[in-house]
C-alpha cells in the first residue's frame, strides 16, 4: 500500500503583527506600495492585451469578409435588350457584347427591355438591379448655390437681360408667357472668346433663379465604351427633371456637338451617338417646363447645324470682349475687396484694349502680388500698370513669353 507524499509545513503567519513597532510598520507600508505598483502594471498589461485582442478581432473579421468574397463568383452588369418567350437578349456593359440566353422561370414576367440585371459567367440572370441614375450625373449637381450675383457681372448688361428672359423668368413666372400665348425659349447658347464671362452669366442666373444648378463639361460626355455617353446625357436630363426647377449648364458643348464628318472611327461614331441623344433630349424639352438649358462654347463655328436650329437653342447670345466701359466696371468689381489707393480705373481700362474679363481679373490679382512682394498692404496705380505690362508681355510664372492673353 503506497503512502501519500508528505506536505511540507507552511511558514507561520503572524496574524497579529505588532503595529506599534515602527520598523515593522514601515516594512508593511513598503510591501503595500510594491503590491500597488505590481497591480498598476498588471492593469496596464491587461488594457494593452484587450486593445490587441480587439485589433486582432477586427483583422480576423476583415479576413473572413475577404475570404467570402474570394469564394463568391463575380457578377457582370448587363441591360435587357429584348424579352422573348423563354429567352433574353442581353447587352453586357463594358465590352458592349450582345448575348442570347435562357430566361429563368423565376424572372418570367418581371423583366422588360431596358432593365439592368446582374449575370454570372454563363450569362444567366442572378439579380434584377435598381434603375438608378448614373452616379456621375448625380455628382454634377451643385449642392451649394453659386455665390455670383448680377452685380458681379460687368459689361454684359444686354446679354444678362437676354439670359434672364430665357431662363429665370420662365422658371419663376411661367404665367407671363401663357398670358401672351407663346412658349418660352427652349435653350440658350452663349458663345464668344475665352474668358468673357459665359460661365459667370450662368452662375449668376442660377443663383437668382433659386433653382438646382447642374453643371457639366461637354468633354465629360465623351467616353471609351459605346453607349456610356448617351446614357449619361439621358441621366442628366432625368436628374434635372427630378430636381426641377433646375438649370442644366453644359460648358464646352462643342466637344460633343461639332459638325458631323464622314469619319468611320469608333471614337467619332460614339461622339455622334452622344450628340444624337442630346438632340433627342432637347426635342423633349416641351415635357420639362421646370428645366432650362444653358450651353457655352468658344468655338461657335464648329457646332453642327442641327443643334443650332430653332426649337433647340432659341437664343444664340454672343458674349464678346468687353468694351472700355465694360473693362472699367470689371476692374472696379475685382478691386472692390482690395486695399487700392489712387487708381484711375478709367485710364487703366483705356490701356487694356482687347482684354477679356478674365484678363482684367488676372491684372488685379497680379497687382496685389506686386504689392505683396514689396512688403506693402496698399495697391497703387503703379502696381496695376506693372501687372498689366507683365501680363501683356506674357511675363508670368509658368507662362512662356510667347503666350497670348486669354484665360478661360
Amino acid at each position: 500500500m503506497s503512502r501519500s507524499p508528505s506536505i511540507p509545513d507552511r511558514p507561520a503567519v503572524d496574524l497579529d503583527p505588532d503595529l506599534s513597532d515602527p520598523e515593522r510598520l514601515d516594512a508593511l507600508e513598503a510591501g503595500l506600495s510594491r503590491l500597488a505598483a505590481v497591480n498598476d502594471e498588471l492593469a496596464d498589461r491587461l488594457g494593452a492585451a484587450e486593445q490587441r485582442r480587439d485589433g486582432l478581432q477586427d483583422e480576423v473579421a476583415q479576413l473572413q469578409r475577404e475570404n467570402r468574397l474570394l469564394k463568391t463568383a463575380s457578377h457582370y452588369v448587363a441591360t435587357v435588350q429584348e424579352v422573348m418567350d423563354d429567352e433574353l437578349i442581353l447587352r453586357q456593359h463594358g465590352n458592349n457584347q450582345e448575348v442570347l440566353t435562357d430566361l429563368d422561370p423565376t424572372f418570367a414576367g418581371r423583366l422588360e427591355a431596358g432593365d439592368r440585371v446582374a449575370v454570372n459567367d454563363t450569362f444567366a440572370v442572378e439579380l434584377v438591379l435598381d434603375d438608378e441614375t448614373d452616379s456621375r450625373a448625380q455628382a454634377m449637381e451643385i449642392t451649394v448655390r453659386p455665390d455670383v450675383t448680377y452685380d458681379d457681372v460687368g459689361g454684359l448688361a444686354e446679354q444678362l437681360l437676354e439670359v434672364r428672359e430665357a431662363v429665370e423668368i420662365p422658371l419663376e413666372d411661367p404665367g407671363r408667357f401663357e398670358a401672351v400665348g407663346i412658349e418660352p425659349p427652349s435653350g440658350v447658347l452663349l458663345h464668344g472668346p475665352p474668358g468673357t464671362g459665359k460661365t459667370l452669366l450662368a452662375k449668376a442666373v442660377a443663383n437668382h433663379a433659386d433653382a438646382t444648378f447642374i453643371r457639366m463639361a461637354g468633354s465629360e460626355l465623351v467616353h471609351k465604351f459605346i453607349g456610356e455617353g448617351s446614357r449619361l446625357v439621358r441621366d442628366l436630363f432625368e436628374l434635372a427633371e427630378r430636381k426641377a426647377p433646375a438649370i442644366l449648364f453644359i460648358d464646352e458643348i462643342d466637344a460633343i456637338a461639332s459638325k458631323r464628318t464622314e469619319s468611320k472611327t469608333s471614337g467619332d461614331a460614339e461622339v455622334q451617338r452622344t450628340m444624337m441623344q442630346l438632340l433627342a433630349e432637347m426635342d423633349g424639352f416641351d415635357g420639362r417646363p421646370g428645366v432650362r438649358l444653358i450651353a457655352a462654347t468658344n468655338r461657335f463655328d464648329m457646332l453642327d447645324e442641327a443643334i443650332l436650329r430653332p426649337g433647340r437653342f432659341d437664343r444664340l447670345i454672343e458674349v464678346p470682349l468687353p468694351d472700355e466701359a465694360g473693362r472699367e466696371r470689371i476692374y472696379e468689381i475685382h478691386a472692390d475687396g482690395m486695399n487700392v489707393v489712387d487708381v484711375d480705373f478709367a485710364s487703366l481700362a483705356a490701356a487694356s484694349e482687347g482684354y477679356s474679363g478674365a484678363d482684367v481679373k488676372a491684372v488685379c490679382t497680379e497687382a496685389g502680388m506686386v504689392a505683396i512682394r514689396d512688403g506693402r498692404t496698399e495697391v497703387t496705380a503703379a502696381d496695376f500698370e506693372t501687372a498689366r505690362t507683365q501680363l501683356a508681355a506674357g511675363d508670368r510664372p509658368g507662362v512662356p513669353a510667347s503666350a497670348s492673353l486669354g484665360f478661360d
